[in-house]
């Protein structure tokens, strides 16, 4: 197995149905599967929910990525996969989050909602890095707020 890291990047769409309370009982499932699948797999990375939409960067060896992402790809809770970017990386940018859900915070949400309304929050239109940059801020300000 190579000790190459690399990075994914993809959006789907939410197909989960059901009010708000099922709508945080099925996110808080899948984080914690996520979570548990992930530590082991050294998979680290962090997933967003916006509009509608699901944004997630997966980070580790590639063939444990890639069975992510298929497993991913075959979940009922997710629509439309679309693979925005797979590349290698030479560190990782969420090294202490198995799976982080970021952006529930109202600071972060009010903020978050202002690159949503620009982009209708399409995350192909946004593109893989931004995504990716997204992403990474808003970890850094959980990672900051629970310090």
């Amino acid at each position: 197995m190579s000790n190459t890291l690399y990075q994914l990047v993809y959006y789907s769409r939410n197909e989960v149905s059901g009010n708000e309370a099922s709508f945080e009982a099925e996110v808080s499932a899948i984080l914690e599967a996520s979570r548990r699948n992930n530590d082991p797999a050294g998979i680290t990375g962090a997933l967003l929910f916006n509009g509608g939409v699901f944004a997630q960067v997966l980070e580790g060896p590639l063939e444990a990525v890639e069975a992510t992402f298929e497993r991913i790809q075959q979940d009922e809770r997710h629509g439309d996969v679309s693979l925005l970017a797979l590349e290698p990386i030479a560190h990782r940018s969420f090294p202490n989050w198995a799976m982080g859900f970021v952006g529930r915070s109202a600071e972060n949400a009010e903020r978050f909602s202002q690159i949503g309304i620009a982009s209708g929050f399409d995350p192909a239109s946004l593109g893989s890095h931004k995504v990716h940059a997204i992403l990474k801020e808003l970890t850094m300000d959980e990672e900051r707020a629970a310090a």
